[in-house]
């Protein structure tokens, strides 16, 4: 493909430099600045949209809009994001030595002090909800999450969103809630119902990220508003801080990262195209190691540039290089991903943000308090946390076990996963629509839609409609759409492969 010059959509003559504050260890996120962009016709960031599809979310401190910067953790609100943002990583550990031969009586001090703390965390940050929902997922951070809401607030109800049945941890969840004597509620993915709900709270959403379970959020959210709720309390952000043992497979998939090209036909070939896991390792050959990290099965470069039909995918790719200082300081591969945890902040915790603002809730993240991260990062000894065969949160799992014992989600992990294949079913024609309605921005989807429609069976291509389906109607809504003027390009910057 040829280099081009960055071409950019039309912008107002008020041009609004705005800067949001989006860290989750404040109370909340004030987001009416962004009432100063004009209406309908804000400035769209070709770049991020471009991030959207090559990752899911928008690189920190970008945002969909080129004039509005959020700082998530690892940017200081404060300096000027706009220049020339520094990203340092905040949650680099010092943990305690060990003492030899007291690791029991340690281990049980060690426990109660992180029940005490998190109590207090869960409490500071529930001050002024009156109705709270938990996102209890049945893994291990929901589970301990509600037995310290069971003690300060036993008035939570939570609530498991059933997204499949690869990783049903429901009967976990709900043993889990009515042994501590909360409400529990199950809402079982509709892929139509979720888009549905999406559209409808997509105005007044501030801002965009495709985060593969951003659909269950709004699904989510909005049943919580539809019984009453006005709080939730998301149990993300203990990662940051209790780390991220990588597994063989993850160093397996980070060796396979080689930066290289492949035809997009190939994976269109009939001993391919219906094999997920053969199409995701060939898809891990064209991306970086550090990228890699980042979950799900994305578009490629070379895809991303055919959907634009220009040369951009360089240029969200070089959006990474503001962390390589602080990915070349990691003194392993466990804390690479620790710092991909980090990155990752803005969006598994922007989507419930931006739901939540939608939906007038509010959402907390109790793990996101200053003197419980402190405290596992400086105080517990690491082989507290991370045990024999990378196995994580020791901590965690000492605490549930006070309780409970071993419960299923120990071997097999939960989470809020959504029926990417059910959505291209119901939705396909919608999405189609969606796409001819933005081409003045991203030329090449309607095409790759056609292509690919008898393909969404496969996880690996559904997964991509996915990402299309949360992105295409905010354009859609969000911009003039009239065809990029290449040749207003701020800054004329060559792009090269």
């Amino acid at each position: 493909m040829r280099p081009s010059t960055i071409p950019q959509l039309p912008s107002s003559s008020r041009r609004a430099r705005i800067q949001i504050d989006a860290s989750p260890y404040q109370r909340s996120v004030d987001f009416s600045p962004l009432d100063e962009l004009p209406p309908g016709s804000a400035a769209l960031d070709l770049v991020s949209i471009a991030d959207l599809l090559r990752n899911s979310f928008v690189y920190p401190p970008h945002s969909i809009y080129r004039d509005v910067k959020v700082a998530f953790s690892g940017f200081d609100p404060a300096t000027d994001l706009h220049g020339h943002p520094v990203f340092r990583f905040p949650f680099r550990a010092t943990h305690a030595a060990s003492q030899p031969g007291a690791r029991e009586a340690t281990g049980a001090a060690l426990t109660q002090t992180y029940h005490r703390l998190l109590c207090d965390a869960a409490r500071q940050s529930l001050a002024g909800i009156r109705a709270p929902w938990l996102m209890q997922s049945g893994g291990k951070d929901s589970t301990s999450m509600a037995i310290a809401l069971a003690e300060v607030r036993p008035d939570t109800t939570c609530l498991t969103y059933l997204g499949g049945t690869e990783e049903n941890e429901v009967s976990s969840a709900r043993f889990v809630a009515r042994k501590l004597g909360l409400r529990h509620e199950i809402l079982v993915c509709d892929p139509g119902r979720a888009y549905d709900r999406y559209l409808a709270m997509l105005p007044r959403m501030p801002l965009l990220t495709a985060d593969f379970a951003a659909l269950s959020y709004a699904d989510l959210a909005t049943e919580v508003r539809r019984f009453g709720g006005d709080g939730i309390v998301d149990a993300l952000g203990s990662d940051h801080y209790f780390g991220g043992p990588l597994h063989c497979k993850d160093h397996v998939l980070r060796m396979l990262s080689r930066n290289v090209r492949l035809p997009s036909g190939l994976f269109r070939l009939p001993l391919i195209k219906n094999n997920f896991a053969l199409c995701f390792a060939l898809a891990t050959l064209q991306m970086d190691r550090f990228e890699r990290l980042l979950p799900g099965s994305r578009f490629s470069d070379a895809e991303v540039d055919e959907l634009y039909g220009w040369n951009i995918s360089a240029r969200s790719r070089q959006r990474l290089d503001m962390f390589r200082a602080e990915i070349a300081a990691a003194t392993s591969a466990d804390d690479e991903h620790v710092i991909a945890f980090t990155l990752l902040e803005a969006p598994a915790m922007g989507k419930g943000m931006y739901a939540a603002k939608a939906m007038s809730l509010r959402v907390v993240y109790p793990y996101c308090n200053a003197r419980l991260r402190d405290w596992i990062l400086h105080q517990v000894p690491r082989d507290q946390l991370i045990g024999p065969g990378g196995v994580n949160k020791l901590l965690i799992r000492r605490h549930i076990a006070g309780r409970f014992g071993e419960l299923p989600y120990v071997r097999t992990k939960g989470s809020f996963r959504f029926d990417l294949r059910g959505l291209a079913r119901q939705r396909f024609d919608q999405v189609y629509a969606f796409a001819q309605q933005t081409r003045a921005i991203l030329p090449g989807v309607p095409r790759w839609l056609e292509t690919h429609r008898r393909l969404f069976d496969n996880k690996f291509f559904a997964s991509k409609f996915y990402l299309l389906a949360v992105t295409l109607p905010w354009l859609a809504t969000r911009s003039n759409l009239h065809p990029p003027d290449r040749r207003a390009a701020t800054p004329r910057t060559t792009l090269t492969p």
